[in-house]
């Protein structure tokens, strides 16, 4: 089963899920520019890279007109755990029936160490005001990831 992959000018799916602060709508956010990013789960080393690489460049993507939003199957009390632990100052998702990952085709058929699984695709992408999809990667790397997001959107890199 193949989900079909989002490109640039489609439509981002819009959803409403619980953080670990409250409920999260993407809809809420129109008029607004987004970094949506999907991760397997919280507290694991590429993971943990990911989030601080973002959490790190949040002020940069922030003056680019940005706000930043993980995504994983985590449940809200371990997305709480996980902010503190990191120091995260950025929202963060929960979405334990995969049902925002599935819209985005972030869940799927995946390689890891050699072998077809199923399970989280670690994706990235970016939703302009209007809430089209202007940047989109699938089976991104953790490390370097946030330093290449910001080449590709012309964001300056310091």
């Amino acid at each position: 089963m193949t989900e079909t992959r989002l490109q640039v000018g489609d439509t981002a799916p819009d959803f409403t899920a619980a953080t670990d602060t409250g409920e999260f709508s993407l809809a809420a956010l129109r008029g607004s520019k987004v970094i949506l990013y999907f991760y397997p789960a919280a507290m694991t080393p590429g993971c943990t890279t990911e989030a601080c690489d973002f959490n790190e460049s949040l002020s940069t993507l922030k003056s680019a007109g940005y706000e930043v939003v993980g995504v994983s199957k985590d449940d809200p009390a371990t997305l709480a755990k996980f902010r503190e632990k990191e120091g995260l100052s950025y929202t963060l998702v929960s979405d334990p029936d995969l049902t925002v990952q599935k819209a985005y085709a972030a869940f799927g058929e995946k390689t890891m160490y050699g072998k077809t699984v199923t399970g989280s695709i670690r994706s990235t992408f970016a939703i302009d005001e209007q809430g089209t999809i202007e940047f989109a990667a699938y089976n991104v790397r953790a490390k370097g990831h946030v330093a290449k997001l910001r080449r590709d959107l012309g964001i300056d890199p310091k």
